[in-house]
């Protein structure tokens, strides 16, 4: 007799994953409840049940101390709202590839773009991705429905529409009917979303089925993989029987048949399909084999090779020492653990990976008889269970977080599930000029964008940057929606040229101008501000065209010519410094960044020829304001308004009525009205020309 197993048989990437997230819920102790059952097996539900775990059947049954999990075929929106507003405790275990579904349909809804879904509207996994589709949605089951669709619903045949698939539709089916689609929408967008690992477990079963004399499909007759599964098998083999558990084998089909093929859905579990392969050994042990030096007991090992390779061991922590971790394997052997085989990251501490009494799961990696000891490796055990899981991120494009361990040639590695991921230099940063030394050490999220293999080769390739990319654009469209001149940000300077600085405000630069970075004079932005420094700014103008930001520094309350008009009114006495000298007059600080002008008739209170023969740059003097215009930003002082007025000449005097005047040979002293109107005349005049020379100097 010959058994053969189909090696996909059991469970997928995404069941595996939503089971093993709920047994470390319960692990800890936690209260878990699953939105509906975790997988279609009730078998595996009822065994999580005895351990603590409930299902329910909408948000509100969940109790508030429980951490509710939603399965792997997902929820609508409306439901992760409703989750989000109770504030219950949430762990999403929905398939990676569901979720590159619901993220389809979402952005068919947000362009209004009408959706043709191939599957099952009843099914769990429909509901959920229509619950994320905002525009118009139809579903069809096979070619035939299609055909009707294509009839009834009202899309214009060049119209845009969206084509995806339920995760566990037939392969064969969606073949047929996108020749339908593509005959009737000219412009149709397909996305073959049939996971990879169900059309692998479809096409297989068809192998299996067309070579065997009897077909046994294990799983739940809920489970729609199962039932295609079955199908498949059935329209191949007439022979093909769908059971739950070994109870329903039938053991006179067994016996009578000489190849037997055996697969199982995505929800069943191993130990399902081992009971059923143990219930086959059972009944045909004293059954002649094919091969005469074969036992079946061989047999069925070898055919569970496919499902448990018998190179993995679980093992307990016996001891932990710096170098090594013994564990007992149940063997005569000691086992150990090398350091380097516990974990990926070479940083980590033995005792931060494991503790004594730890049950861990093994790789056998070398045996030696002669010293009784075997050598073993964890951490290829879990970069082998994560190995499914980055193939499916990859192509789900899901937002990872990993530790930066070190800087290699060409880039950095980030480990992640206890794979190595390489990023590449070119994909490490935001900008090329970025450290990658500043990442060592780091949390960071990255995308992985290739994971292939080749023999024993694995390729794991990741990008940060595109992770970054996405949240600029994010961040961009956000600034856009609200920005507004006036508003102010809280920035990061990244770059410094001679007439300004950019800042980053969030996925958008703007630029402060060199004049709006200080209210005195600088010759250079890098006297304010440094590349890193955080700021806060506001905006002063935005292009709408070009989209270029123009952004204010400087504090409206730090204007000089604010505090001078608080501080320093007409009449003020100020200590000035000499800045600068000409023909005209004195330029003297006044405050920082105002210059007022003493013009060369207010440096003394007699007439110079120039100002270098009174004052000297540098020099700091007591000057009165005596006039400022806010409008043209000037300031004229004085020196001489505070200084002793020059002692007039003396006057000749006039003699007594009773004395005797004397004649004299000089001219005498006269001083009639009309000569002293003159004089006032004169000094009027040169008033104005002094003015007048004021104006021009502040103007030049």
């Amino acid at each position: 007799m010959n058994i053969h197993v189909a090696k996909t048989a059991g469970f997928c990437f995404g069941v595996n994953r939503a089971v093993d997230i709920v047994n470390s819920l319960l692990d800890k102790g936690e209260k878990v409840c699953t939105l509906g059952p975790i997988i279609h097996n009730m078998e595996m539900v009822s065994e999580l049940e005895s351990r603590g775990c409930r299902a329910v059947d909408s948000v509100e049954d969940c109790p508030e101390d429980s951490t509710i999990v939603i399965r792997s075929h997902g929820v609508s929106r409306e439901v992760m709202d409703r989750i989000e507003s109770l504030s219950l405790n949430c762990v999403d275990a929905t398939c990676p590839f569901v979720k590159k579904i619901h993220k389809i349909v979402t952005e068919a809804g947000e362009k209004n773009i009408p959706v043709l879904i191939a599957g099952n509207k009843d099914h769990p996994e429909i509901q959920g991705i229509i619950g994320h589709c905002s525009s118009n949605c139809y579903t069809f089951n096979n070619d035939e429905e299609l055909s009707a669709l294509t009839v009834n619903i009202p899309i214009e045949k060049n119209n845009e529409v969206f084509v995806v698939a339920q995760t566990t539709f037939s392969k064969k089916e969606w073949k047929k009917c996108l020749k339908t689609v593509k005959k009737v929408y000219t412009n149709a967008k397909i996305f073959d979303t049939i996971c990879k690992a169900t059309s692998e477990r479809q096409k297989e079963a068809d192998l299996i089925s067309g070579n065997s004399d009897l077909m046994i499909v294990i799983g739940d007759r809920h489970s729609s993989n199962t039932a295609k599964l079955y199908d498949i098998c059935k329209s191949r083999l007439e022979n093909t029987y769908l059971i739950e558990t070994a109870k329903e084998l039938d053991k006179d089909l067994v016996s009578k048949s000489r190849s037997i093929g055996v697969t199982a859905g995505a929800s069943t579990p191993a130990r399902i399909i081992k009971e059923v392969l143990d219930t086959m050994s059972e009944e045909i042990k004293s059954s002649e084999t094919v091969n005469e030096t074969e036992s079946f007991e061989e047999m069925l090992e070898e055919s569970l090779k496919n499902m448990n390779t018998n190179e993995r061991v679980k093992g307990t922590v016996i001891s932990i020492a710096p170098n090594e971790v013994i564990v007992d394997v149940g063997r005569k052997q000691s086992g150990f653990i090398p350091v380097d085989e516990l974990s990926n990251d070479p940083s980590v501490k033995p005792e931060d990976v494991v503790k004594v009494g730890d049950e861990v799961e093994l790789l056998i990696m070398k045996t030696n008889d002669a010293e009784g000891t075997i050598m073993l490796s964890k951490r290829r055990v879990d970069a082998q269970k994560g190995w499914e899981e980055l193939k499916a991120l990859a192509e789900s494009q899901e937002v990872l977080t990993g530790k930066v361990t070190n800087v290699v040639k060409g880039g950095v590695i980030v480990i992640y599930n206890d794979n190595r991921v390489f990023i590449p230099a070119s994909q490490a940063t935001a900008s090329r000029d970025d450290s990658l030394e500043d990442l060592v050490g780091k949390e960071v999220q990255f995308k992985l964008i290739e994971a292939s293999q080749r023999g024993r080769m694995k390729r794991i390739v990741g990008s940060i940057r595109a992770v970054i990319r996405e949240q600029r654009a994010a961040q961009r469209a956000t600034f856009w929606e609200s920005c507004e001149v006036g508003k102010h940000y809280k920035g990061v300077v990244k770059s410094i040229t001679n007439y300004g600085a950019f800042v980053d405000l969030g996925g958008v630069f703007g630029m402060i101008h060199i004049s709006e970075l200080s209210w005195t004079h600088i010759k250079n932005p890098s006297e304010v501000v440094s590349v890193g420094d955080e700021v806060d700014v506001y905006i002063k103008d935005i292009n709408e065209e070009t989209k270029k930001i123009s952004l204010g520094y400087k504090d409206p309350d730090a204007n000089p010519w604010e505090i001078l008009r608080r501080d320093y009114p007409v009449d003020t006495v100020v200590d000035a410094t000499i800045v600068g000298l000409t023909t005209f007059g004195a330029f003297a600080n006044v405050i920082p960044g105002i210059d007022g002008l003493i013009h060369i008739s207010q440096i003394a209170n007699k007439r110079i020829e120039k100002p270098e023969d009174v004052l000297k740059v540098g020099e700091k003097v007591q000057a009165k304001i005596i006039a400022i215009d806010f409008e043209k930003k000037r300031v004229s002082l004085s020196i001489r308004a505070l200084l002793p007025e020059e002692a007039p000449a003396p006057k000749a005097l006039e003699p007594e009525e009773d004395e005797v005047v004397v004649a004299s040979t000089e001219t005498p002293v006269e001083a009639p009205a009309e000569e002293a109107e003159e004089k006032v005349e004169e000094v009027a005049e040169k008033v104005e020309e002094a003015k007048a020379e004021v104006e021009t100097a502040a103007e030049e």
